[in-house]
C-alpha cells in the first residue's frame, strides 16, 4: 500500500497489473490419465486370452501328440497333420460341406437381398410385420429348428409323407441320400434369410434419399433405382454376410448331428468336418488328432474368408 501511496503523489500510475488477480491456468491433466486406456481394454484382453487364445494353444499343442496303448502320450510332430491330410473321412467331409457351400449360400443372400429391397421399397403393407415374421426364425434355437424339420421330413408321420399317401403320390424322400445335403440346406436357409435380410434392410436405410430423388428427377424407375444405387451400395454388406456364411458353413453341426438320429444311414459321425472333430474327441476319445482335425477345418475357413476377400477387392479394383 506503500508504494501505491508513493506512487499516486509522484503522479505515476501505478502498476496495477502487479495487483490484479492472475488469471486461472488452464486444467491439465494429470499424467496417469493418459495411461487409463488400457485399462480400459484389460478386460476385453483377458477373456480373449483366457477364453480364446489359451485353448487354442492348448489345443495346438495337443496336435502334436499321440496317444499310444504302448508308451502313453508320445511327441510325433506333424504326423497328425500328414495323416489328417490323407484322411479320406475328413475329405470327404470337406468337400461336401464345401458342396452345400455352393448350392446354400447363394440362394440364402439372394432371398435375404429380395426381401431386403422389397421392405425398403415402401410398397408393402405391413412391412414391419413381414419384417418380424421373417426374422422370427433366426430367434428360435438350430436345435429347435432342426427337430421340427425333422418331424416334416418323417417318412412314416410327417405332414408331406402323410399328404403323399392321401393324393396316392410317393412319398418324398427328403432323409435319402441323395436329397439330405438339400434338406439340411433348406433348414439353414430357413434359419439365417432374416438375420442376413436385417443386415442388408440395415445397409439400405443408411442411403441417404437425395440419391433416390436425383435419380427419380432424371427419369430412373423402382428397377434402375435398385440396380444403379442400392446393389452398388450393398457391396459391403454383402461381403459381410458371404465371409459370415463361409465360417458358419464350415462350421456345420447342430443341424447334421440330430438328423444323424433319425437317418443314421445317411449320416455318419464324418458327414461334415466339425462333426467329425466332434466324433473323434467324445466318441473315439482321440483328442489329439480331434484337436488336429480342427486345426486344419480352421485352416480351410481362413483360406476361403481370404479367397472371398481377394475376389471381391479385385473386382471393386476393376
Amino acid at each position: 500500500m506503500a508504494k501505491f501511496a508513493t506512487a499516486l503523489e509522484q503522479g505515476v500510475s501505478p502498476p496495477t497489473a502487479a495487483y490484479t488477480k492472475r488469471p486461472r491456468r488452464a486444467h491439465t491433466p494429470r499424467r496417469w490419465s493418459g495411461a487409463a486406456g488400457p485399462w480400459f481394454v484389460a478386460p476385453f484382453l483377458i477373456l480373449f486370452l483366457l477364453l480364446f487364445l489359451a485353448p487354442l494353444g492348448y489345443a495346438a499343442y495337443l496336435s502334436l501328440f499321440q496317444q499310444r496303448l504302448i508308451g502313453g502320450t508320445v511327441f510325433v510332430g506333424l504326423d497328425n497333420y500328414v495323416t489328417a491330410l490323407k484322411d479320406p473321412l475328413l475329405l470327404h467331409g470337406v468337400g461336401r460341406v464345401a458342396l452345400f457351400f455352393v448350392i446354400q449360400v447363394p440362394l440364402m443372400l439372394l432371398l435375404a437381398l429380395l426381401f431386403a429391397l422389397a421392405l425398403d421399397s415402401g410398397l408393402l403393407r405391413m412391412a414391419r410385420v413381414i419384417r418380424l415374421g421373417i426374422f422370427v426364425p433366426y430367434a428360435v434355437p438350430s436345435v429347435v429348428a432342426t427337430l421340427m424339420w425333422g418331424y416334416l421330413y418323417g417318412p412314416d408321420f410327417g405332414p408331406f409323407a402323410q399328404l403323399s399317401r392321401k393324393l396316392d403320390l410317393p412319398a418324398p424322400h427328403f432323409l435319402s441320400e441323395s436329397w439330405m445335403l438339400g434338406s439340411l440346406a433348406n433348414i439353414v436357409t430357413w434359419e439365417f434369410v432374416g438375420y442376413n435380410m436385417i443386415i442388408l434392410y440395415a445397409a439400405l436405410r443408411t442411403i441417404p434419399q437425395d440419391l433416390y430423388e436425383a435419380a427419380a428427377m432424371d427419369g430412373a424407375g423402382s428397377w434402375r433405382i435398385a440396380w444403379s444405387i442400392k446393389l452398388p451400395a450393398l457391396r459391403p454388406a454383402l461381403l459381410l454376410t458371404l465371409l459370415f456364411s463361409v465360417i458358419g458353413s464350415f462350421q456345420l453341426f447342430n443341424e447334421p448331428s440330430l438328423l444323424m438320429k433319425i437317418a443314421p444311414d445317411v449320416i455318419s459321425s464324418s458327414y461334415t468336418a466339425n462333426l467329425y472333430a466332434y466324433s473323434l474327441a467324445f466318441t473315439g476319445n482321440q483328442v489329439n488328432y480331434a484337436a488336429t482335425v480342427s486345426f486344419l477345418l480352421g485352416l480351410v475357413i481362413v483360406i476361403a474368408s481370404y479367397v472371398v476377400l481377394l475376389t471381391a477387392n479385385r473386382r471393386r479394383a476393376t
